[in-house]
């Protein structure tokens, strides 16, 4: 066996890219003296629990609430050209130090040190039997996460995510209040970075088993592990977060509140970050970008996801993969990037975006090497080209010139970014097939439950990735996959990426990643990508201390005044 044994900050480095800038008021101050941040990610938050949670927004909020074993840091490196954003790294979480020991067979144990003295926010200790609750829970079907197999590598998942097993069976153990112990079937490559992911967050059995559908909505039962505490939660309004005291690190550095405004309409965020009221905001109008990219006030930083829409495969007309096809390579993204998002997105060719390494760290990317599924156009002549074989293809399935096609609906939440998209989108497939798109959009958690459940026939979608790794964008398209938004199924796709899970070679791994891809965009045309993200925001410029991964997630919790 190989036995290692490391302080958890000894780790992969730093993944945050990017600048920033900014044109707003000041924040303010509460009546200590600390600073009061106000943000806007997002509007109401579908849940504040861990466990299920699926969104981005509310992956920002349980970062800033909870704490798990390992946790993304500041690491103090200033993003090169930006102003006020530092590069984050993983570090030592609620463990102090771990164990990793590989056994003969290939399987691997990691055993976590707790901190002393870890403490809820309401001053009751925190101990290593709180996180294999929680990642039992996390496993259990009764659960219903959809992050659920986040930890399909710990030993005896499948068993118990099946029903087969109970959640007791999962190889997880707490030898002692500070010894946490992981079994895994294989030497998952990522699973440091899934021990700080929000699905492994701890929560407490015992609020959480008195209510388990009402315990997020209530500040006495919100119990939670991190800087901060949920203070209040007015529905629709705001989110306001207060320092927690009997976290490890507290002290008076960061704002004292941090308030996130629960807000959808594009413009009155804008107007609100000018007039002072807000002092960050993740997204701006499409027709406000031009002036604000030349003014300089606009800060847009690397983001590894990809915007794409999702067809629904197990419904007419949509169980075809031709005319899956056709729809995709009737969407002329290069035209959207340029003329519609304007903020350096790069148009889509495959479904893994630029940036996600492949079987050698240093070398080309699993983008580069496994390169595109069609011509991204770069003229009018090789859109027309996309577009004749597209017609062909609806021809071959039953609709010639779109005659007999169905009118379709896509389906996006409320949002002008997203509007403009759409009817981009529905200009060109109306305009390239014949056939007839209609729209229709809705608010945020109403449209994440319909295309979660599989109620829409084409529907907006992006995945932004969880840990840095091919496999987070390809697992989940598994069959019964809690992300699998397209209802696909395909016992070839699920074998390819069951393989690449156990393989211990990195060069095999990637290659049956890489073969999964293929079968996903390749033969299957499961999903139209679109373009691979990039990331805007405004922050007021007398501020200092944000810190950002690429994955996505930005940091308020070391905000102060430049």
């Amino acid at each position: 066996m190989n036995r290692v044994r490391l302080p958890a900050g000894v780790l992969a480095g730093a993944l945050a890219l990017g600048a920033l800038t900014g044109c707003g008021g000041q924040a303010g101050e509460g009546s200590s003296g600390a600073l009061d941040l106000r943000v806007c990610i997002a509007s109401e938050p579908a849940t504040l629990d861990p466990a299920k949670n699926s969104t981005l927004d509310g992956a920002i909020l349980a970062q800033h609430l909870f704490e798990g074993l390992m946790r993304w840091e500041n690491s103090g490196e200033p993003i090169e050209g930006g102003r006020g954003l530092y590069r984050a790294q993983l570090g030592p979480g609620q463990a102090q130090s771990y164990e990793k020991t590989v056994h003969d067979d290939g399987t691997v144990t990691y055993t976590f040190t707790l901190r002393e003295d870890l403490k809820w926010s309401d001053g009751t200790p925190l101990t290593a039997g709180d996180f294999v609750y929680s990642w039992r829970r996390l496993s259990d079907p009764a659960t219903a996460a959809d992050y659920c197999y986040m930890i399909d590598m710990v030993s005896g998942y499948e068993a118990v995510n099946s029903g087969e097993a109970e959640p007791t069976a999962l190889g997880v153990s707490a030898p002692d209040e500070r010894t946490f112990v992981v079994e895994l079937t294989y030497d998952c490559p990522y699973f440091l970075e899934v021990c700080a992911f929000t699905a492994t967050l701890p929560v407490r059995e015992d609020v959480v088993e008195a209510d388990p559908d009402g315990w997020t909505h209530d500040t006495a039962t919100y119990l939670s592990n991190g800087p901060y505490r949920l203070a209040e939660w007015s529905h629709n309004s705001r989110i306001v977060l207060e320092r927690n005291p009997s976290y490890y690190a507290a002290g008076d550095r960061g704002p004292g509140t941090i308030t996130f405004q629960l807000m959808d309409d594009g413009t009155a965020i804008l107007s609100a970050f000018r007039s002072g009221d807000l002092d960050f905001i993740k997204s701006v109008p499409v027709d406000e970008i031009p002036a604000l990219l030349a003014s300089g006030d606009l800060s847009i930083v690397d983001q590894l996801g990809t915007y794409y829409v999702s067809y629904n495969t197990q419904q007419a007309p949509f169980d075809d993969w031709r005319v899956r096809k056709a729809f995709t390579l009737a969407m002329d993204s290069r035209y959207l990037v340029e003329n519609v998002t304007q903020t350096g997105q790069v148009p889509a060719d495959a479904f893994v975006p630029y940036g996600v390494p492949d079987a050698d760290p240093e070398g080309e990317d699993f983008r580069t090497v496994g390169g595109g599924y069609w011509t991204v156009p770069e003229t009018q002549e090789q859109y027309a080209a996309n577009v004749a074989e597209a017609r062909e293809l609806l021809a071959q399935a039953g609709y010639p010139g779109g005659a007999g096609f169905p009118v379709v609906v896509y389906s996006y939440n409320n949002d002008p970014s997203h509007e403009a998209i759409a009817q981009a989108l529905q200009q060109q497939w109306q305009s390239a097939l014949g056939v007839t798109v209609t729209l229709e959009s809705n608010d945020w958690s109403a449209f994440l439950a319909d295309r979660k459940a599989g109620n829409y026939q084409i529907a907006r979608n992006s995945w932004v990735a969880d840990y840095s790794d091919p496999c987070c964008f390809l697992d989940l398209w598994r069959t019964g996959s809690g992300n699998n938004d397209a209802q696909y199924s395909n016992p070839d796709y699920d074998a390819l990426i069951d393989a690449a899970k156990a393989a211990a070679d990195p060069a095999e791994r990637m290659e049956l990643l890489h073969q999964a891809e293929d079968l996903l965009m390749g033969e299957d045309w499961v999903l139209g990508p679109i373009y691979f993200y990039t990331q805007t925001y405004l922050l007021d410029p007398s501020l200092d201390g944000l810190y950002y991964t690429p994955l996505g997630n930005f940091f308020f919790g070391e905000v102060t005044r430049a």
